[in-house]
């Protein structure tokens, strides 16, 4: 059936891509039909191959018949206009990309699809472009690829190539680990040790830079007092993620004053025996 297919577009590509020359097209697709597919109509075939197989030599003749009015045939006008133009297939498939927009975050990372993948720290809060397939993601600063990381599904992860973080260039950056620590305590010791702990938590510092960010930014809107008050609700919870902490605030469980609860006693009752019975 490819044969049979490739002759029909063979046929196509014979006349002019142009309005007026429209019967010519139609006019070469029929004659592939009349000297091809008519031919074959009451023969059966167990396979595709089978059918390939009866197609070649059919095709081999219909490429060789001279033309009427034209000098030569279709296999020599092939090989005279359109095999020199010819050029090699691309080493690799043709795959379906979407190209996104994005910005790159103090982190040295860009969000596509939930997830966060680096690029060389030299292009913070640059503008680059994001091509993505089923199984890559590319990164391009004015067309010229500047990352390359295996495409994941993992919402809220990072792909991090280490080079894209030079611990010797962070000196030259707006924000460091000692400057978002500093600011957290600023605000209380409770906001500095949550803090800390997202820093210390990430497999690299600047993973955890947008949520310490995030965090400290919640003083705005809440006011220092309570958000030192909800890092000290999330730390005695054993957490310590931004999304907790907002939520306290949300909920006011950082305005919930702790109740006492008096000592429980066991009542008197019959059949409450007591350490006397043991003895």
């Amino acid at each position: 059936m490819n044969k049979l297919i490739a002759a029909l577009c063979f046929a196509l590509a014979m006349a002019p891509a142009m309005a007026q020359d429209k019967a010519k097209a139609e006019s070469a697709v029929q004659v592939v039909e009349r000297w091809i597919m008519m031919r074959l109509r009451h023969q059966r075939f167990a396979s595709v191959d089978d059918l390939n197989e009866a197609i070649v030599p059919l095709l081999d003749e219909l490429n060789s018949k001279p033309f009427q009015k034209l000098p030569g045939s279709r296999a020599s006008a092939f090989a005279d206009l359109d095999a020199p133009a010819l050029q090699p297939l691309p080493l690799q498939p043709w795959e379906f990309a979407v190209f996104r927009t994005v910005r790159v975050h103090i982190d040295h990372h860009v969000e596509v699809d939930g997830h966060r993948y680096s690029v060389p720290q030299a292009l913070v809060s640059q503008v680059i472009e994001a091509r993505i397939t089923a199984g890559v993601v590319e990164l391009l600063h004015r067309g010229q690829r500047v990352a390359a990381h295996a495409r994941s599904a993992h919402k809220g992860g990072f792909t991090t190539v280490v080079e894209h973080l030079p611990a010797a260039h962070r000196a030259h950056l707006q924000w460091t680990p000692e400057r978002l620590i500093h600011w957290g305590q600023s605000i209380g010791v409770a906001t500095g040790r949550t803090v800390e702990r997202l820093l210390v938590e990430r497999r690299h510092p600047e993973h955890g830079y947008r949520a310490c960010l995030g965090l400290l930014s919640l003083s705005r809107k809440y006011g220092k007092p309570r958000l030192e008050a909800a890092c000290l609700v999330a730390l005695e919870l054993g957490t310590a993620k931004y999304s907790h902490v907002r939520d306290i605030l949300a909920n006011g469980r950082d305005q919930v004053t702790p109740g006492t609860t008096p000592e429980w006693t066991s009542p008197d009752h019959a059949h409450v025996r007591g350490p006397g019975y043991y003895q």
